[in-house]
């Protein structure tokens, strides 16, 4: 379990160490995931530009969709595990599980199933809702 299931009650030591390093993990998980997906990238390019003799409109769209994806792929596990990131530091700051809209303890149950999330769901639903 990620946080205490009492509301309002200090964590003991050996559960901040049980939250680090569960959130570590899965930032040093997403690292690889990028470093790898770097990497499939090069060799995505490097055949690209090894590769552009007779090629028609069909194969330079599927090759800049095929670019766009990748790059895509490099966006979402930069910010995935910037948010990982951040939760180190709120851990760091002892705000970690703390709602930063409203200050609210976040749900046991968001924090096992997200242990990124910065919000409650009150607040994440109201930030949809303006974003929509």
């Amino acid at each position: 379990m990620l946080v205490h299931d009492t509301v309002g009650t200090t964590r003991s030591q050996t559960e901040i160490d049980q939250i680090r390093q569960s959130l570590q993990a899965r930032y040093d998980e997403l690292t690889a995931e990028y470093d790898q997906a770097v990497l499939q990238s090069q060799v995505l390019r490097l055949v690209e530009v090894g590769d552009t003799a007779g090629d028609d409109q069909a194969d330079s769209g599927t090759k800049t969709a095929e670019r766009d994806t990748a790059q895509s792929l490099l966006r979402t596990i930069l910010d995935r595990r910037a948010q990982y990131e951040h939760a180190l530091g709120r851990l760091e700051e002892g705000t970690y599980g703390w709602c930063e809209g409203c200050a609210a303890a976040i749900p046991v149950e968001r924090l096992e199933i997200f242990p990124s999330a910065t919000t409650c769901v009150t607040c994440k639903q109201t930030r949809e809702r303006r974003a929509a």
